[in-house]
């Protein structure tokens, strides 16, 4: 894994759980991803699930806490956790949880101080793909994306950005809609004035503008705090009505934006994605 620093590999359900670091040109920093790898032959390549994480967080939540593993053992799907954001001296940062540090928004930053480390957007669809293709038994013409809250906004974004590339794309809790709601100001700072770009990280705008996959999952949860004011599912599901996208949305009662709430519905969606990728 030339390039690549092995932070901790551990036997899960007969695969190998690892973390890795390593220097980002897309970034300027170190980045730190997971890697599930389920058991398989000697030369054989399995499908990738992608999934990006929401606000707060690092790699390691979905890691520790998004019970994926017995799903993807069962299923044969390799499964990868980037981080949110970049880190370290240096990187700018600002003392709240919703912005900078943690809260990268899977954007390209154009706007200093910002444009210089956060490079999500290139990070996520470029380098580390190329990365895990060469140094993971994947097969790169099968790929899904999924993620939590601020990671459901890039499932969303990247995978309709990119349908040739994703056979399938689904969302925990997405914010679907960010130039609408109070969370999307980050994108003001991020990218500036640039209508069209906060467009193309808008779910709902993109599929208004003309983006299109065949397909969605979202599960919510019907006691998320964050539902009406930040999340707006219903924005997304007149966007697919209007533009002819299946989408399924499934709004779970009793739960709120947790990871108890992820990790209840995880093998739903590791099944979900391995149904689409063969």
């Amino acid at each position: 894994m030339a390039g690549l620093e092995t932070v901790s590999t551990a036997k899960s359900h007969g695969g190998v759980q690892g973390v890795y670091r390593h220097a980002s040109a897309a970034t300027g920093t170190d980045m730190t991803f997971s890697v599930f790898v389920p058991e398989h032959a000697a030369g054989e390549r399995l499908p990738v699930l992608w999934y990006l994480s929401g606000l707060t967080c690092t790699h390691a939540n979905v890691t520790d806490k998004g019970e994926f593993r017995a799903a993807c053992a069962e299923h044969r799907v390799i499964f990868v956790a980037p981080d949110t954001s970049p880190r370290g001296d240096g990187v700018p940062d600002e003392d709240r949880w919703d912005f900078a540090q943690s809260a990268g928004f899977y954007v390209d930053a154009t706007e200093a101080p910002w444009s210089a480390n956060y490079r999500m957007w290139s990070y996520v669809t470029e380098e580390l793909p190329a990365l895990v293709a060469s140094a993971f038994p994947v097969d790169m013409a099968r790929q899904g994306i999924t993620g939590h809250s601020m990671g459901g906004h890039g499932a969303l974004t990247v995978g309709l950005t990119h349908p040739d590339r994703f056979r399938s794309v689904s969302a925990f809790a997405p914010i679907v809609a960010p130039t609408q709601v109070p969370w999307g100001r980050a994108l003001d700072r991020y990218l500036g004035d640039d209508v069209a770009a906060k467009r193309r990280h808008d779910a709902v705008a993109l599929i208004e503008d003309g983006a299109r996959v065949r397909e969605l999952l979202v599960d919510q949860g019907e006691a998320d705090n964050f539902l009406v004011e930040q999340l707006r599912p219903e924005l997304l599901a007149r966007a697919c009505a209007d533009a002819g996208i299946a989408l399924e949305l499934r709004m779970q009662q009793g739960y709120d934006h947790s990871y108890l709430f992820v990790s209840t519905f995880m093998a739903d969606h590791v099944a979900w994605h391995a149904a689409r990728l063969g």
